[in-house]
């Protein structure tokens, strides 16, 4: 037989089994399609992540069961702990939410694919691509009515839409945003960019391209949504922009701990003065600014004025954030302030309301965080806010009350060094009625204010789809 026949015939059981996998995936899918269950589909793969987003998931499952009693809310996690009953303690204990009846669970075997360490390089765009695979994993196992993404995994979209799902999504903030093309552009080093990209012209460029045509695959999928929630002023603009579908947007500030918090007296133990940082140690949570903010106010600070303790308060999920704490207590020594530091990783709930309601402000960092929900917990609990001069912060959360002062806004290490002693000096009467105004300001946040707008956002879609 000569070589071309060969060929021919390769050629014929490549494309075959092409073929046959193709009617494998049709299959797949049209067996979904037929077996669509009255639930939604919550894909959330991390459970345990301890943050702003899980507080959401709890929430919004419990609103989802308050607003249709009759629909089941299904969880997609790759924690293989996670149970039922696991799930209902943990939003009981860690954020302080109770549900109304337990969730059911899906467990995801290949969480690998969305996590970032997978991909050294191109780590947007791989995890973006591992996540189709992962939500196809989740909608063969269970497909529900509702898929209902709270992680921010645009990518699974389309996936959702071809299982015949009504897509609803709740993002905390834009996987690519404008504020990242231009920092790549300009060739600014930060946690996302690289510096050794940021010092190469040609690198910067073969960047810029990258994300320009991530960004144009981002608007493809993000407009598949039928719903689109988020969390801020600072995300809807990017989200209108980038997915280019605003009458399905609607702004639904996250549930905040606020009425649990406004209990605690607002007077402020000095000796010593506590200022409390309440974020995941993730690279873009900027703690090592905290703690040279820190430092540096230290050493300003006049003799006679109390010295201030610092309380680090935040979640690791894996053994990069691990590193990461071990490197900021290691700072904290290089620095001479490790006797005035404290670090509290994966508290319970009791214990971040105990924490706190004896401090007296609340310091945080990010650039462009999105919203800020330790934020306004800050406020609610009467510690003065203290937060980076950009997005959420600035523009939803430390705004003027009634025409009072609310906090303080910074950039730089001297900045928030300057905020610090301000907060320390001021005397009684005023650091009082700025909290009082803070106060104020943080109940527009609150779970029941949560409650009531995701309820309305989502009842269109359940109305119009059960008739």
């Amino acid at each position: 037989m000569g070589v071309s026949n060969w060929l021919l015939i390769g050629a014929a059981i490549a494309v075959t089994l092409l073929i046959a996998q193709a009617i494998r995936l049709l299959l797949l899918v049209i067996n979904g399609r037929r077996n669509r269950k009255k639930a939604v589909g919550i894909f959330h793969p991390y459970t345990n992540d301890g943050g702003g987003g899980e507080r959401v998931l709890w929430c919004a499952v419990k609103a989802i069961q308050d607003e249709n009693p009759n629909l089941d809310c299904v969880i997609y996690t790759g924690d293989f702990d996670a149970s039922p009953h696991s799930l209902t303690a943990r939003a009981l204990d860690r954020f302080g939410v109770k549900l109304i009846h337990p969730p059911k669970v899906v467990h995801l075997h290949k969480r690998k694919w969305v996590e970032e360490t997978t991909y050294p390089r191109f780590t947007m765009i791989g995890q973006s691509l591992g996540s189709i695979y992962l939500a196809w994993e989740a909608l063969c196992k269970y497909t529900p009515l509702y898929y209902f993404d709270t992680s921010g995994y645009a990518f699974t979209y389309p996936v959702a839409r071809i299982f015949g799902c009504k897509v609803i999504s709740y993002t905390h903030y834009p996987t690519i945003s404008l504020d990242m093309l231009s920092r790549v552009h300009g060739r600014s080093s930060m946690y996302n960019n690289d510096s050794f990209i940021a010092k190469s012209a040609i690198l910067s460029r073969f960047k810029v391209i990258y994300y320009a045509l991530f960004g144009w695959l981002y608007s493809i999928v993000g407009s598949c949504a039928h719903l689109a929630m988020v969390n801020s002023s600072w995300t809807q603009s990017h989200i209108e922009k980038l997915w280019g579908i605003p009458a399905r947007i609607r702004r639904v500030y996250p549930p905040c701990d606020t009425s649990g918090l406004q209990v605690l007296p607002l007077e402020k133990s000095m000796k010593p003065p506590k200022i409390v940082s309440v974020a995941q140690f993730r690279p873009e949570k900027a703690h090592p600014l905290q703690l040279e903010a820190f430092a540096v106010a230290i050493k300003k600070l006049d003799q006679d004025l109390p010295r201030p303790k610092i309380q680090l308060v935040g979640s690791c999920r894996n053994e990069a954030d691990e590193k990461r704490l071990q490197n900021l207590k290691d700072l904290a020594i290089k620095l001479n302030v490790d006797d005035h530091v404290e670090f509290h990783k994966n508290v319970l709930y009791s214990d971040l309301v105990r924490l706190l309601g004896g401090a007296v402000a609340g310091i945080h960092s990010m650039t462009d965080e999105h919203f800020g929900i330790s934020v306004v917990e800050y406020m609610a609990a009467g510690a003065i806010p203290i937060a980076h001069n950009s997005a959420g912060p600035r523009m939803d959360i430390v705004l003027p009350e009634d025409g009072k002062q609310t906090g303080f806004l910074a950039e730089s290490v001297e900045e928030f060094a300057e905020a610090i002693i301000e907060v320390i000096k001021m005397p009684e009467n005023e650091r009082l009625e700025m909290a009082a105004a803070a106060r104020k300001r943080a109940s527009m946040f609150s779970e029941q204010r949560f409650y009531e707008d995701f309820k309305a956002a989502v009842r269109p879609i359940f109305y119009n789809d059960s008739k």
